[in-house]
């Protein structure tokens, strides 16, 4: 139906869990003032919004060897990101639903990016993307204080082993490492510092992260430019939080990591990451989704 809003969770097959999102299937005729209001209205982290008029056309599609190519656009409370791991995973499990599992492109502002859908044995839908070119950078030592500092946290809560960067996978997100598990617990930053430093420097969340094991992490996301105190699951900050991992040599490529993410807001989601070799290989993120 033109302009239907769905609502799903991603990264979870219990709608009390993982991270809502709105998706447009059929966005047709909406300009970006439609969008911002209906992303607005809903209140979730991000909405997707689906061009079905932009599909490639059979020739394309023979050529890529995939499915349907769609562009999509993804709108906070606040304002437009360039990318959103958790609604694409929603917007791929509410496809498949309806259309079937298999493979897809998505145009989406940070690059095309591939997405495949199954459907198991218990219907349950589990949908994996494969992320653009990841990269990182070095966090100025000034521009560290400050964001420490925006998020109430020392120097001292750092773990040494995980330095800080601001790594991309379609957007960007620095990623701070907390020395241990009841660090990540305690989130308590000062919102107007935060959300000004992240405009400045173009950062969509902040991924604090907890090493548990060498593939296991926890995570937290603040995601204040959009209007939203903490983000339940970030596919894009787990996509990138694996590019970081390999660029760094911190992982030894291929390997597989599972992140743990908002269990301490009461939403526990799952994130599935492949880690493949190659520096400019995308990092695969997959999960479960369901309507709510």
């Amino acid at each position: 139906m033109k302009n239907e809003v769905l609502r799903y969770v991603a990264f979870s097959a219990d709608p009390a869990g993982g991270n809502p999102a709105g998706v447009v299937l059929d966005a047709s005729g909406l300009d970006e003032a439609a969008m911002a209001r209906i992303a607005a209205d809903l209140g979730y982290s991000e909405t997707a919004f689906v061009f079905p008029g932009q599909e490639a056309g059979p020739a394309q599609e023979a050529e890529a060897g995939e499915g349907a190519c769609f562009e999509v656009r993804y709108f906070s409370p606040l304002i437009e990101v360039p990318f959103c791991g958790h609604a694409t995973i929603a917007t791929a499990v509410a496809h498949a639903q309806r259309h079937g599992a298999g493979e897809l492109t998505f145009r989406t502002k940070a690059g095309e990016i591939r997405v495949s859908t199954e459907i198991g044995p218990d219907a349950a839908v589990m949908a994996t993307l494969v992320s653009v070119a990841p990269r990182s950078e070095p966090v100025p030592p000034d521009v560290t204080a400050e964001l420490l500092d925006a998020l109430r946290w020392s120097a001292d809560d750092l773990d040494p082993a995980l330095p800080v960067r601001a790594a991309y996978a379609g957007a960007w997100h620095p990623v701070i490492a907390a020395a241990d598990r009841a660090r990540l617990a305690r989130l308590d930053y000062d919102g107007p510092a935060l959300s000004a430093l992240m405009a400045r420097h173009g950062w969509t969340t902040v991924n604090l992260v907890w090493r548990e094991s060498p593939s296991v992490f926890h995570s937290r996301n603040p995601f204040p430019p959009g209007g939203v105190v903490e983000d339940p699951a970030t596919g894009a900050a787990a996509a990138a939080l694996g590019g970081y991992l390999r660029t760094e040599g911190l992982v030894d490529a291929p390997t597989k990591l599972t992140v743990y993410q908002g269990y301490d807001m009461g939403r526990p989601s799952t994130i599935r990451v492949r880690v493949p070799e190659g520096a400019a290989t995308g990092i695969e993120v997959g999960g479960t989704g369901v309507a709510i």
